[in-house]
């Protein structure tokens, strides 16, 4: 069994991330990504398959994103009380647990046991597991890591964690094909990756420390009983008062994180619909309407390179040119956008391809900026709250925007295309004006 190491105890602040917890942490995120991503390289078919509507299948995720707004912040304030660890416990049970009921949902539905319409509502009804307790992961492995780094450090620290989601849409895509298996048919990654989850939850349980908060309130020092002198400097960290500093109650547009959490905002947003109208646009572009299992080959093919393209971002970039949150998400929305503009063109599965990956690689830039950004202006005994916040958001971008690109990449590609690129251009020029100075940020 694992030891216990108290959250809030001073050495604690101190401690470096050894190898193996980093390992773990990665391994949560990785497993939650790779399903989803799986997943979403077989829902065109699937969807396709049922004879459902392109917008609907889109809006099947909408409730889901709708609890995971709602949640995030929940489950990041219990982190504060309960420990990191267990809520990533509670993160991958709802994971786990979605993911077969949605599974077992679409088998029946495309075994005829029920009807289109039926086996998507009973979808999106266990979709909601995975936003109602699944969003108990992300804000605690966040936390934990942000809260045990410097802040000149945090950056890069949080983008590995960040890649571990964009090595699980490489390794989801890939896989996904290899697990449409003959009696589970396209369910087959549902079941699979719910297993994994399971395994991950176990190594979980067994190898990282406990670190449920020994003290009553989280943030402050305490002196021995008659102590002649007061201990309450005892774990900063270069002097930094921060870690001691009372919790106050962030809000999403407070000051300090309104400009960060608007181009997170938008910009997740941009990047929603792109996830929402890539599938069906390879099924258009590709002429495999007709022959929707045919398709979740080249779907996964353009969701691994988009995702080995996000990988570049924050593996290599993101290190090598020592770039800022707020020079990674302004060079990454460009990037992004250039991007997009590529994709409303391309017409074969090379160009869609070569136009996601250069749209991936610039939110693959973006996002671990504008996450930085939100951890390093608050201090430390607010980064629950904060890691809370920034998984509220990613979340809120998936309420509608997927359903809203796909209803607009329907009717027209330049009414979809346009919208994003207007978001990627709509950041660009607020966070020139609104986001602080890296050097003054990481000060």
């Amino acid at each position: 069994m694992a030891d216990s190491e108290p959250e809030n105890a001073p050495v604690a602040r101190t401690r470096s991330i050894s190898r193996e917890r980093m390992a773990l942490l990665f391994a949560v995120m990785l497993t939650t990504a790779a399903g989803n991503t799986a997943m979403q390289s077989v829902m065109p078919s699937i969807g396709t398959a049922l004879e459902i509507d392109d917008v609907w299948i889109s809006l099947a995720y909408s409730w889901s994103a709708l609890l995971w707004v709602v949640c995030a912040p929940l489950w990041a304030r219990r982190s504060d009380r309960r420990g990191r660890k267990a809520m990533m416990a509670v993160g991958l049970i709802g994971f786990a647990s979605s993911m077969i009921l949605c599974g077992f949902s679409l088998w029946l539905g495309l075994k005829g046991f029920l009807g289109g319409t039926a086996a998507l509502i009973a979808f999106a009804i266990a979709r909601s597991l995975y936003g109602g307790f699944g969003s108990a992961a992300p804000p605690a492995v966040q936390a934990y890591v942000a809260s045990r780094t410097p802040r000149a450090e945090r950056t890069q620290a949080l983008s590995l964690i960040a890649s571990s989601f964009g090595l699980g849409t490489v390794i989801g895509p890939a896989l996904a094909p290899l697990m449409v298996l003959p009696f589970l048919g396209l369910t087959g990654p549902f079941i699979i990756f719910a297993l994994i989850g399971l395994a991950t939850l176990l190594a979980l349980r067994l190898r990282l420390p406990n670190d449920e908060p020994q003290f009553p309130a989280r943030g402050h020092s305490y002196d021995a009983p008659y102590a002649g002198a007061s201990t309450s400097e005892i774990g900063q960290e270069d002097g930094e008062d921060e870690d001691l500093a009372e919790p106050s109650t962030l809000r999403w547009f407070e000051p300090r994180l309104r400009p960060w959490v608007t181009v997170a905002l938008l910009g997740g947003h941009a990047q929603a619909m792109v996830l929402g109208i890539i599938g069906f646009l390879i099924l258009d572009r590709l002429g495999l309407r007709d022959t929707p299992a045919q398709g979740t080959g080249p779907v996964g093919l353009v969701l691994m390179c988009g995702a080995i393209a996000t990988l570049l971002a924050q593996w290599a970039l993101i290190p090598r040119l020592d770039l800022g949150p707020r020079a990674a998400t302004l060079s990454g929305i460009a990037i992004a956008a250039s991007g997009v503009a590529y994709l409303s063109i391309a017409q074969n599965l090379h160009a869609i391809a070569l136009a996601y990956a250069v749209a991936s690689l610039g939110f693959g830039l973006f996002r671990p900026g504008s996450t930085a950004g939100t951890s390093l202006a608050v201090n430390r005994a607010e980064q629950g709250q904060a890691s809370g916040i920034t998984a509220s958001v990613s979340g809120a971008s998936f309420i509608y925007a997927p359903a809203l690109g796909v209803w607009l990449y329907g009717h027209s590609d330049w009414l979809g295309f346009g919208l994003i690129g207007a978001l990627c251009l709509t950041v660009f020029l607020y966070g020139w004006g609104a986001l602080e100075r890296d050097k003054a940020l990481t000060a």
